[in-house]
């Protein structure tokens, strides 16, 4: 696997991710959705009821996730993963997918690392997160500005993120959406939080100037307008979207799709016996 092709454009600006997420372990990380998602990852794997000897993490915050999967292989989401191929019986890509700028090539290495049958799981911010925050900051730049300028990262549809799964040559693929609602003072503190989650702008194409103090308090004044917490009406709340994506590397022991034609009974007839009392 290789890095993206210098033609394409790039998504994220690697260098200031990592200041970013620097920065968040110096602060003390805010954490809640990585204990949700770690939660709900765990969750899942009581269900699926088997026994993983391998595991792989690979996330961009590996103290937290180290420490909630011990004994797993804990790498950074480069844009080539550091697995080896078939080495693993599970991995899990924690919370970094939405950064990637080739977020089915992450995919594909995951899987090339999965022995038959392993269970890769993804979790990553889908496209309804900070949606009030991206309207109130589009909404006061072009009102001030006569502008905009990319400020929050765009994120990935639920459907265009399983479709990543198939096009892996994952078995098995299943994507589904954890919507969570979180209160704040207002934009300001929603802000700082991310900045604590490692989680602010930084977009390649964002801008490079400060923002004029003149934006952010418009902005404020559209979210505490647009988006006011339902409990608490001087509040706001933030959506984010916890998307989680779930294959298998295939394996002939796998369920397969019967073959086109090779039904014993017609829908008609299927039908026609539901329908008798």
């Amino acid at each position: 696997m290789t890095d993206p092709a210098p033609s394409r454009p790039a998504l994220t600006d690697r260098a200031a991710l990592m200041r970013q997420r620097d920065r968040a372990r110096r602060l003390g990380p805010v954490d809640l959705f990585h204990r949700i998602a770690a939660d709900e990852i765990q969750d899942r794997l009581v269900e699926v009821n088997r026994t993983f000897t391998d595991p792989a993490l690979v996330t961009g915050f590996p103290e937290f996730w180290g420490d909630r999967f011990p004994g797993a292989r804990v790498v950074a989401d480069d844009p080539v993963l550091d697995l080896a191929p078939g080495a693993h019986d599970l991995v899990i890509h924690a919370l970094s997918l939405h950064w990637a700028d080739d977020p089915v090539g992450q995919i594909v290495q995951c899987r090339r690392a999965l022995r038959e049958d392993g269970l890769f799981i993804g979790v990553a911010f889908g496209n309804q997160t900070l949606t009030e925050l991206r309207a109130a900051l589009a909404q006061a730049e072009a009102q001030l500005t006569g502008g905009l300028s990319p400020r929050v990262l765009p994120m990935g549809e639920i459907r265009d993120l399983g479709g990543l799964l198939h096009r892996s040559g994952l078995a098995l693929p299943v994507a589904d959406v954890l919507p969570q609602r979180a209160s704040y003072r207002d934009l300001f503190h929603l802000a700082r939080d991310l900045r604590a989650m490692g989680e602010g702008n930084a977009m390649a194409a964002r801008r490079r100037s400060p923002t004029r103090r003149a934006v952010l308090d418009l902005a404020a004044v559209q979210m505490a307008r647009h988006s006011p917490d339902r409990d608490d009406p001087s509040r706001v709340t933030a959506t984010f979207d916890l998307v989680f994506l779930t294959g298998w590397a295939p394996s002939d022991s796998q369920p397969k799709p019967l073959r086109p034609g090779s039904a014993q009974t017609s829908l008609a007839d299927a039908l026609a016996k539901l329908r008798k009392p």
